[in-house]
């Protein structure tokens, strides 16, 4: 890939017979490398894994903060 903008355009160009749209663009935050998520944070976050090569196809949900 010769720059980001390439893959983010790449990415943003998906698409499936069934009208997928992908909307996609360059974040250029900071994220601080050498952070440690224990395993008991990695167990709590709420993944679904798919029937389908759950492995590999899976959605995060958002956590519920409130309490």
């Amino acid at each position: 890939m010769v720059t980001h903008q390439v893959v983010v355009d790449l990415i943003a160009g998906t698409t499936n017979k069934g009208g997928l749209k992908v909307r996609a663009q360059l974040d250029q935050g900071y994220y601080p490398t050498g952070i440690k998520v224990t395993d008991k944070e990695l167990a709590s976050v709420p993944i679904t894994k798919d029937d389908f090569h759950g492995e590999w196809n899976y959605t995060i949900s958002p956590m519920d903060r409130s309490s």
